[in-house]
């Protein structure tokens, strides 16, 4: 199944839906409307035979002021995968469907996102934080990002001493 038979399949199954294609390299991808996101998701996995998530990850882009949530489906029965994209204003409190009761391994891949980048999942059964501590200021992968200087009275540092300083090649400590 190429990505061309892909991409018609869907825009058929889903008529007058704004659902429109990327031609960029190396990965086309398929543009959907938040809203339809969990619908189109569903037909990939029960219709199209794409059996599982690899991934859901954010993209922050300033200069077009979008961020777009970004997931990758495999079929193992067509040996391919899709890439589906979401794009939103960049603003704070955006926020895309979940799809984590299509798919289990969403669950945790959705909370990375939110938690990197501040985009959240509607309707997902654990929305928090899963890499930063949950009273964390921000989110890390946003291109505003400041890095704080403390977090909790300790220092956060940017960048850490060389610890092989002056070692010699073969040494052990």
């Amino acid at each position: 199944m190429t990505f061309d038979t892909i991409f018609q399949s869907t825009t058929a199954r889903f008529p007058g839906v704004a659902i429109t294609k990327g031609e960029t390299k190396p990965d086309p991808f398929i543009a959907v409307p938040k809203d339809k996101i969990a619908e189109v998701v569903m037909y990939f996995h029960k219709e199209l035979n794409f059996e599982s998530i690899c991934s859901i990850s954010g993209a922050d882009y300033p200069k077009t002021h979008t961020f777009e949530v970004v997931y990758h489906l495999t079929s193992y029965f067509f040996k391919t995968i899709v890439c589906i994209k979401v794009i939103l204003p960049r603003e704070n409190g955006v926020s895309v469907p979940t799809i984590s009761h299509i798919f289990k391994g969403a669950n945790w891949l959705e909370r990375e996102t939110y938690d990197m980048f501040g985009i959240s999942f509607e309707g997902h059964p654990d929305h928090r934080r899963i890499l930063c501590p949950e009273d964390w200021v921000g989110f890390p992968l946003r291109k505003d990002y400041q890095t704080p200087d403390y977090y909790a009275g300790m220092p956060v540092p940017l960048y850490f001493p060389d610890d092989d300083a002056g070692a010699t090649e073969g040494s052990t400590h």
